[in-house]
């Protein structure tokens, strides 16, 4: 490694791997309770039944996508993709995000109709499945509460608007046991919808913003910029830029200029303190180019 250029790598990876798992479970459980489902809604007469378990197959079809890219993202680099493959989690997100949004349209869609006219179902039969959605559903979502990466959130987001879901047929079905009021359920269906889609809508702008590589939402480059130009014999800096690969292992690459006269010693030092002051930040890659004088800059 010269004098003039720092490159660093951090590979935390025993999280990554624990994520996996949860989202390998939120699939395995998904797919198991859609194909029961069928048989409730058959059993219960209930069209809401039915076509959530249509819902959770396409859910399974994009939990299944997301738990392959997910362990396709944690590929090592190679030639083709020298920063690795942790972008491919990016592209989960994209996909799920996409059929969350779609699923709520659709939902809305089909509570419309259900507000002009109201259907009547087995609401005792509602409640023994609504109870067991909420389990199931609870379940992985608080496996995958707190995870970081835009994948892993984009799928608790799917799940936890299943729970949102059961919930509000739960509400219905012991609401409908003790008065006959069968519009509350697509009532409930459109609100839920509404709320879910307001997240679904952050959630892709974040990951839009990703992709164009954006600054993360949790850096601040003149935050950044104010502790570099702390170090001593740092003159200026430029050409700063932070994006990330996942929204969770970001990248930093900055110029950084020091005086003509400083020794090799006094570059090595600069460059040591810039690592300590930015630890904390934990940048997957950490690139300091230094320069000495305006002249020495090749992006001049």
């Amino acid at each position: 490694m010269d004098s003039n250029h720092s490159h660093c790598h951090s590979h935390p990876h025993a999280h990554g791997h624990g994520e996996a798992a949860n989202i390998r479970l939120a699939f395995f459980l998904n797919l198991g309770f859609a194909a029961l489902e069928v048989a409730g809604g058959l059993w219960t007469n209930s069209l809401a039944i039915l076509s959530d378990a249509v819902h959770d197959l396409g859910d399974s079809l994009s939990l299944g996508l997301a738990w392959f890219l997910d362990r396709y993202s944690r590929r090592d680099p190679d030639r083709r993709f020298s920063y690795g493959y942790r972008r491919f989690s990016l592209l989960g997100s994209f996909v799920n995000t996409i059929v969350l949004l779609v699923g709520s349209l659709l939902v809305i869609s089909r509570a419309i109709p259900r507000l002009l006219e109201p259907e009547h179902s087995n609401p005792r039969g509602m409640a023994v499945f609504a109870l067991m959605g909420i389990l199931i559903n609870g379940v992985a979502v608080l496996r995958l509460r707190g995870s970081k990466s835009l994948n892993a959130r984009a799928i608790a987001w799917h799940l936890l608007e299943d729970v949102l879901g059961w919930s509000a047929v739960l509400v219905v079905a012991i609401i409908l046991l003790f008065a006959d009021v069968p519009i509350l359920d697509p009532i409930l269906s459109v609100l839920i919808a509404v709320y879910v889609l307001y997240n679904v809508i952050q959630n892709m702008r974040q990951t839009v913003s990703l992709f164009l590589q954006g600054v993360p939402w949790d850096v601040d480059i003149k935050e950044i910029e104010g502790e570099i130009a702390g170090v001593e014999h740092v003159k200026a800096i430029h050409h700063t830029h932070v994006w990330s690969l996942d929204g969770e292992h970001h990248i930093l690459t900055t110029h950084v200029m020091i005086d003509v006269s400083a020794t090799k010693d006094q570059a090595l030092h600069v460059k040591q303190d810039i690592k300590r002051r930015l630890q904390r930040y934990e940048f997957a890659h950490l690139t300091i180019e230094i320069e000495y004088g305006e002249a020495d800059c090749a992006m001049a």
